[in-house]
């Protein structure tokens, strides 16, 4: 999925330019079949997504759930404990995303 893909564009009618809307990110609370990992050198929020979900552009969602970590990296810390939702619930996830974001 391209990471712009499901963000919604605005256009005035007297200007040629596009704008991305700013993006929403919805909470992401606990779930039972979390997954739990300590993070070493070398992790990137887009490389674990690749590797559970099948889709790197689903980084915000580690990242989310996570919100102790600094979110202007795509480096967690190295040692940290991170969360990572379960794959089953990604689709709710970005139900919530789209809803946000009116893109749905």
């Amino acid at each position: 999925m391209n990471r712009y893909s499901r963000i919604p564009i605005r256009q005035t009618p007297e200007s040629q330019i596009k704008r991305y809307s700013t993006v929403k990110y919805p909470e992401i609370p606990l779930g039972n079949s979390d997954l739990y990992v300590y993070i070493t050198q070398g992790n990137r929020y887009d490389i674990m997504a690749q590797n559970y979900y099948g889709d790197s552009s689903l980084w915000w969602v580690i990242a989310r759930s996570n919100t102790f970590q600094s979110l202007d990296s795509i480096y967690p810390s190295v040692g940290a404990q991170l969360r990572i939702p379960s794959p089953s619930r990604i689709p709710s996830i970005i139900s919530s995303y789209e809803r946000l974001n009116g893109v749905i």
